[in-house]
């Protein structure tokens, strides 16, 4: 079903998590986009004009050296930040010219978020952790509880709605945090190292899981440093210099992916 943000300004996004066939325009576009920060001769260029290209439904891993400018892009295509020039199209329309509330409604419709950290409430049981992007979108209280538990059952903790984060371990936590990232049925999954804080098998388990989402129409952004869980993308983006540096297409999935 369509849906639009923006009103008020004259700009519509439209969403839909179907996978579009390749000819369709891509997803996200970034074109000349630069971001500076500081001001004068102090200033510092973190992105110097990235072009990028995002298709619905593909998987990508974001990888470069710290100071690459991989998190501030993150960051942009996010609505975290904006870009100090270029220009940001989302299925086409710009979002570079939208305001903070504009930005905040396209998070709150589009985008789901995973962090390295988890970032659950202590107090709280799974199932609330899940819940809360549902509260802050004004969701009542069955349509919330449908919805989380849905997605709990999606990432295989419906039996452990009831636990708190403390009686969890790292990986269930994780599941728990991807939960909530997609329990507003985003578009686009924004993972930040999600399995930064994760032992191998565990990182594993969590990756499998990011696979079986994109599968299911979700388009997956990932930073990591690792190359064994960017072997898992479909599309590899290097990053360096504030640039991008090249762009890899991994036709095996699951194995390695050139350095």
């Amino acid at each position: 079903m369509a849906a639009a943000v923006g009103a008020g300004a004259g700009v519509a996004v439209v969403a839909s998590n179907a996978v579009p066939s390749p000819d369709t325009a891509p997803l996200i576009q970034l074109r000349g986009v630069t971001k500076s920060y500081g001001e004068g001769g102090t200033a510092f260029q973190a992105l110097k004009g990235v072009d990028l290209d995002i298709a619905a439904g593909d998987f990508i891993a974001v990888m470069g050296p710290s100071g690459s400018g991989k998190s501030t892009t993150m960051n942009i295509l996010g609505c975290l930040d904006v870009p100090s020039g270029g220009t940001f199209l989302f299925r086409g329309h710009h979002v570079e010219t939208l305001d903070r509330d504009q930005r905040a409604l396209l998070r709150r419709r589009y985008l789901g978020f995973v962090f390295q950290g988890f970032n659950l409430l202590s107090r709280t049981t799974a199932l609330e952790n899940v819940e809360l992007p549902l509260l802050y979108r004004g969701d009542e209280k069955k349509a919330r509880r449908d919805l989380s538990m849905a997605a709990l059952e999606k990432v295989g903790l419906d039996r452990w709605w009831d636990h708190t984060p403390a009686e969890l371990s790292g990986g269930q936590q994780q599941r728990v945090a991807i939960a909530r990232a997609i329990v507003t049925q985003p578009d686009v999954l924004l993972a930040d190292e999600p399995t930064g804080n994760l032992d191998s098998e565990r990182s594993v388990e969590i990756m499998e899981l990011l696979t079986d989402l994109n599968r299911g129409g979700i388009t997956v952004l990932m930073v990591t440093h690792e190359p064994d869980m960017a072997a898992f993308a479909r599309t590899v983006i290097h990053f360096k210099d504030g640039l991008v540096e090249r762009v890899e297409r991994n036709h095996h999935q699951g194995e390695a992916v050139e350095a």
